[in-house]
C-alpha cells in the first residue's frame, strides 16, 4: 500500500480545492483503525440555525436557510435554501429562555410539528415549558439542526 502526503490537492488545470470529490462508497479509517465503507454525505448536517426568538425572529448565524416564517407565538418555520429528498429529515433543537426574573434556563422541550414538515422547512414550537400550560410565547433564542438527504 502506498501513502500519499501533500499540503495542496488540486485538480489537473484547476485552482486550490476545485472538483475534489468524496463518492458515496468511498472507504475511510473509523476512531478504532478499522477500514469501513460508509456514504460520508448523509452523515452530514445539511442546515442549521441559531435564531432569536423575540417578536418577530431573526437568524443569529445559519447554514442552508433562506427565511424564517413567524407562523405565531412560540412557532417558527425555517425555510430551507436547498430542499430535501422527502419531508422525513431529522431535526434536533434546543433553546435558551429567559423567564423575566434575567435568569436564562436551557429546555430541551422543543416541538417540531412532523405535520408541518415539508421538503423545504421545519416548524419549531418553542412555547411550551414543563407544568406551563398556560399558552405559547416568543422566547429568546434556539438552536436547530437538520440532517437527511438533500434533493
Amino acid at each position: 500500500m502506498s501513502t500519499l502526503l501533500a499540503d495542496t490537492i488540486r485538480k489537473t488545470g484547476g485552482s486550490l480545492g476545485v472538483d475534489i470529490r468524496v463518492k458515496n462508497t468511498s472507504v475511510y479509517e473509523s476512531d478504532g483503525g478499522t477500514s469501513v465503507t460508509q456514504n460520508l454525505v448523509q452523515g452530514l448536517v445539511k442546515g442549521w440555525a441559531g435564531v432569536n426568538g423575540a417578536a418577530t425572529p431573526t437568524t443569529l448565524d445559519s447554514y442552508n436557510v433562506a427565511s424564517l416564517t413567524d407562523v405565531s407565538d412560540g412557532i417558527v418555520q425555517t425555510n430551507f435554501t436547498s430542499a430535501f429528498s422527502t419531508a422525513n429529515h431529522c431535526t434536533a433543537a434546543t433553546m435558551e429562555t429567559e423567564d423575566g426574573s434575567n435568569a436564562n434556563y436551557m429546555y430541551s422541550q422543543i416541538l417540531i410539528d412532523r405535520s408541518a414538515e415539508t421538503t423545504t422547512r421545519v416548524e419549531i414550537n418553542t412555547g411550551y415549558r414543563a407544568g406551563d400550560t398556560s399558552g405559547w410565547g416568543n422566547y429568546w433564542s434556539y438552536y436547530h439542526l437538520t440532517s437527511g438527504d438533500l434533493a
